[in-house]
Formats: C-alpha cells, structure tokens, sequence
C-alpha cells in the first residue's frame, strides 16, 4: 500500500491495491484512526475513530493536494480506472 509523499501534517494518505476497481480515493492514517474520502467529488467514505473537526482538517488537506493525490492514484491504478 504506497503512500503519498509531500503532503505535510501528521497524517498518511495511502492506497491499497485491491481498491483500484473502486471509483478513486485516498486512505487517511493517523496513529490507530483511519479514514476514506472519495476524490470526485470530494466525500468522506468511511471513518474510523476521527472527530469531525478532525475530517474537516483531512478533508481541507485533500482539496488542496487533489492534483498530488490524483497523480499518486493514477501511478498506483492507472489512467483506466
């Protein structure tokens, strides 16, 4: 499950293999919390354990790096999916 670099802050935002048949996403990470936004248009999927200023603070996270993640997505799952 590669991670995306450069997005700072103290969380990881990763992709599982298994997910690329899935529309595109991102997984947020910190500590033993856990989260799944969808990119287009930008939703929160699942959350596990995240207070909801804390998903607002991910999910502001996301719009600003939307370019980056999708970049990531495309490299990890390909253009196809």
């Amino acid at each position: 499950m590669p991670s995306m670099k450069g997005i700072p802050g103290p969380y990881r935002f990763f992709f599982y293999s298994f997910d690329c048949n899935e529309p595109m996403h991102v997984h947020v990470q910190r500590e033993r919390m856990i989260c799944k936004f969808w990119i287009k248009p930008l939703a929160l999927a699942q959350d596990y354990g995240f207070s909801a200023k804390e998903l607002n603070t991910i999910r502001e996270i996301i719009a600003k790096n939307t370019d980056a993640i999708m970049e990531g997505w495309y490299e990890h799952c390909g253009k196809n999916t």
